[in-house]
This record gives structure tokens, C-alpha cells and sequence, in this order.
């Protein structure tokens, strides 16, 4: 019997090629806003979240911030922000594990950019698809908190390879849990010499200075470069 010809098409590719040209196009746009975009990701139950409201205070005064929360479902967190007078916009992703770049640019486009400085994307709690969708951020900065482990490096070498930051968060619970800071920091940085590391805890702010200066020397860097 004789086959019929098919072709094999690797979608993925394809998939991930148009995203990187739609996340370009929403870093031109944001240059031009002169809006700094943070993408900030993690594990669910990270501390992402907390982490994002600590800094949020730390900035507050400074810089017109808002936010964009990304869920597939629920807006817990949209609300937590709302409460410190920042403007939010929930972003469902309706199953969807990642945000990408023109999901990105729907929830952008529904913020008054000229009112802002910095807008943070609290991206879907996860280390594998957020790390292989750009969304046109000028920083990503990744989460890893010392519960989840040393070895999060190894298993999900993606995340620490395109991450500018990794805060590692959660010092103050660092006596419970067998957390090995000098094997984390070279598992990561062996992927990633440039990535910048810092240790710190969102519930007591211990560590949270040199995080904060690090991130507003990045965007007074960013801006001169406009």
C-alpha cells in the first residue's frame, strides 16, 4: 500500500519565533513610552506576591508604578495590589501556564502609560513556559525560595539562563530547610555568569536594600539609554 507524503512541521518553532517578534515590538513600544517593564517570575508560593509589595513600597514616591497580574484564574493578588493605591490590571490567561507577548501587549495597551514609570508583570506561577515566552521587559527577574530547594538550578536550567536577577527569597525560614546558598549560586551562575543574585526575605525585608538599588540603578541605566 502506498503511503500518502505528509510533511512534519515543528509548531513550536514557529510558535516561539512569532512571539519573539511580537516581544520586540513591545520593547520598541515601551522605549517609546519610556516605561520600564519588570517580568517577574517563579514558583507559586514563591513569595512572589509579597515580594512584588515590598518593592512596590520601596519605589513608591519615586516612580509612577503599576501592575499587571497574571492568573489563570482568581484576582487574590490584583487585589493585594490595589490596596497600596497602585493601578492593577488582572490578566486571565484562561489555562494558559505563561504569559506571551501579545497577551502582554493587550494588558499594556489597557494601562495609561503616560501616568507611568514602571509597570511589573507578575507572570503565571511556574519555572518552565515563562521562561521560553519574551514579553518585551527590559529586566526578568526570577524567584526562588529556599523551601523549593538547592537544586532548582539543575531541573529547570531555562528560567536561570534568560533571568537578569534571581532573588533568592525566604532567608528568614533558612534554619528549617537544608538550603545550600554557596551550591545554588553556582549552579546558576554556571548557566548564567551574568545573572545577579541577591539573598532576602519579603516578610522582614532583611536583604531587600541592595535588591532595590540594584533595580533603580537598572532603570536609571535604561533611561539614559533612550
Amino acid at each position: 500500500m502506498e503511503l500518502y507524503p505528509y510533511e512534519i512541521l515543528e509548531t513550536k518553532e514557529a510558535v516561539l519565533a512569532d512571539n519573539d517578534a511580537e516581544a520586540e515590538s513591545n520593547r520598541k513600544f515601551l522605549r517609546e513610552k519610556k516605561v520600564f517593564l519588570v517580568n517577574l517570575m517563579s514558583s507559586p508560593g514563591s513569595g512572589k506576591t509579597t515580594t512584588l509589595l515590598r518593592t512596590i513600597r520601596a519605589l513608591n514616591g519615586r516612580y509612577r508604578i503599576g501592575v499587571m497580574e497574571a492568573d489563570v484564574d482568581g484576582d487574590v493578588d490584583a487585589a493585594a495590589v490595589a490596596s497600596l493605591g497602585v493601578p492593577v490590571i488582572q490578566l486571565h490567561t484562561g489555562g494558559s501556564c505563561h504569559m506571551d507577548a501579545s497577551m502582554t501587549r493587550r494588558g499594556l495597551e489597557r494601562m495609561d502609560l503616560e501616568s507611568l514609570d514602571v509597570i511589573f508583570l507578575e507572570n503565571v506561577g511556574n519555572l518552565v513556559c515563562p521562561a521560553e515566552f519574551d514579553v518585551g521587559a527590559a529586566v526578568r527577574v526570577m524567584i526562588l525560595s529556599i523551601p523549593e530547594g538547592d537544586d532548582k538550578p539543575l531541573k529547570y536550567p531555562l528560567m536561570f539562563s534568560v533571568s537578569d536577577v534571581m532573588l533568592i527569597n525566604k532567608t528568614d525560614v533558612a534554619p528549617v530547610f537544608d538550603f545550600d546558598t554557596e551550591a545554588c549560586v553556582e549552579r546558576a551562575k554556571t548557566l548564567n555568569p551574568d545573572i545577579r543574585i541577591f539573598s532576602l526575605s519579603a516578610l522582614t525585608g532583611d536583604g531587600f536594600p541592595a535588591w532595590i538599588d540594584w533595580l533603580e540603578d537598572a532603570i536609571t541605566r535604561w533611561r539614559k539609554s533612550l
